[in-house]
């Protein structure tokens, strides 16, 4: 099956056809940086993220640009609020930026350009988008006339009559259609300023980005993405621009994760339900916040709540409990992960090995499917649950099922690669984990693994209600105890 993407363009899935074989340019827009990052950021980080791991995973050779936005009226407001510039504001939340991704496990895009770095480029767009009779001056300011082309609104699938009708800008001095939108600003006192032919001024939000996407990408490239809120107006507008000033299609493909929501409701500053990254990861770790993200199909709405996450670290806990357990296998071995001369194998391990035999094709068949990481990770919980049952019954290692267990391991690493998982050593990740719970329980670590010890030398005299009791003793305090050949290991419930 060959890569096929959701195009909000055509609405439709389409066969991934770049523009240059074996190379692919992905554009997607980053932050306006004045404030922390919230969740919403969060998950258009790792989307892309994703996007940009599974390309490469492909074969393709990615030239990935996120910009930033670091002249907006947002960090000039902050800046005047806090009696400093606006390049304070901006480096102060550029690094914050980088602080929150990096710790959500995000690669390094390829570029990373500020909008004040292009400020040539953005006016050397605005003057042929001015001679095409695109755009027009107006008292200091430049506006796109949007009357001027034809497919305005092509993305959304907007009306632009109807918009007209219902817009609540007046057409005053300076706009001569209410739908028209800045170039560029003229500038007002005590605002930052560069030169212009216009006279002094700021590039408005819209035409940075086709001033960037054209420096690194050329003037048409293969994918532009980013959240659904940017269809309209942004993306409309760096059409609009891009295309005629340029005569020429400006995207092939156009990508959006879909919004969180906090309680059914869209996540936005406005309504006051968001939460920042920083303080949802005072809570959880952050790769269980990836892993919930992840849960489901970035087009889909994603539904934040303590309950959703703590399902989501249950879930990792899963898959790096076997990823302990394997290690704990293969420690002090070098077994050659090959499986195809195994055999006399019991059901289980037939099973196993045809899980093996089937993992990456159905993995890239998941990821192939407008990179739908939710069943990509299916795929590993399916596997994960039979491995678990073949080291159930293994009492002994052999040959065979270290080269089974070890085979297992690599593709587990392999998946965790293009998903940006299981990058922890999994028992460090697990003890962790455990210590973060046991801050919330009223035992002791060291008096519950003096009960697991006593316990265990019942269980050898055969006194299992003793075992029993033990057992029930630490599930009452929220202490799980999970048994294996390797030993018994605990968990907070």
């Amino acid at each position: 099956m060959a890569l096929r993407v959701y195009n909000t363009l055509s609405g439709e899935k389409e066969l991934f056809v770049p523009l240059i074989p074996g190379k692919a340019g992905m554009y997607v827009c980053g932050v306006t940086v004045y404030d922390y990052c919230h969740i919403g950021h969060a998950r258009a980080g790792v989307v892309f993220d994703i996007i940009y791991r599974y390309l490469k995973y492909a074969g393709y050779d990615v030239t990935y640009v996120r910009n930033y936005t670091d002249i907006d009226d947002k960090i000039i407001n902050r800046a005047n609020q806090e009696g400093t510039d606006y390049r304070t504001i901006a480096d102060r939340y550029i690094q914050a930026f980088d602080e929150d991704m990096a710790r959500l496990g995000l690669a390094k895009p390829t570029v990373e350009p500020k909008a004040t770095d292009h400020i040539g480029g953005i006016i050397s767009i605005i003057e042929t988008l001015i001679a095409k009779g695109h755009a027009y001056v107006s008292d200091g300011d430049v506006y796109y006339a949007v009357e001027t082309f034809p497919d305005y609104l092509k993305l959304s699938g907007r009306n632009l009559d109807e918009m007209q009708a219902g817009a609540r800008v007046e057409v005053g001095d300076k706009k001569r259609h209410p739908m028209d939108f800045a170039l560029w600003k003229g500038s007002k006192p005590g605002e930052p300023w560069w030169q212009s032919p216009w006279g002094n001024g700021r590039p408005g939000w819209h035409i940075e980005c086709s001033a960037m996407s054209m420096e690194f990408l050329g003037k048409t490239f293969d994918i532009h993405g980013g959240g659904k809120d940017l269809v309209f107006p942004h993306h409309e507008n760096e059409i609009a621009q891009s295309e005629g000033a340029n005569g020429c299609r400006f995207v092939r493909y156009w990508l959006h994760n879909g919004f969180v929501n906090i309680n059914a409701e869209k996540m936005s500053k406005s309504l006051g339900n968001f939460f920042t990254i920083r303080e949802v990861l005072k809570k959880f770790d952050p790769e269980t916040l990836r892993f919930f993200i992840l849960s489901a199909h970035y087009r889909s709405p994603l539904d934040f709540s303590d309950q959703n996450l703590d399902e989501a670290q249950s879930g990792l806990e899963r898959i790096y409990s076997c990823l302990a357990a394997l290690d704990a296998v293969l420690s002090g071995t070098n077994p050659a992960a090959d499986i195809a001369v195994i055999e006399n194998l019991s059901p289980v391990g037939l099973e196993l090995q045809e899980k093996i035999e089937q993992f990456i094709p159905r993995f890239v068949e998941a990821m192939d499917d407008d990179f739908n990481a939710a069943l990509a990770l299916g795929v590993l919980f399916e596997t994960v649950r039979c491995t678990n049952r073949f080291l159930a019954e293994t009492k002994e290692s052999t040959p065979l099922s270290l080269s089974l267990v070890a085979h297992v391991r690599h593709l587990f690493g392999e998946a965790g690669g293009v998903l940006g998982l299981f990058t922890s050593s999994p028992a460090a990740w697990l003890e962790g984990i455990k210590t973060a719970k046991a801050g919330h329980i009223d035992i002791a670590p060291d008096e519950i693994e003096r009960l697991i010890a006593e316990r265990s030398a019942a269980r050898a005299a055969r006194n299992f209600k003793r075992g029993d009791e033990i057992r029930d003793l630490l599930l009452a305090q929220g202490i799980q105890l999970l048994d294996s050949a390797q030993g018994t290991t605990w968990n907070v419930k």
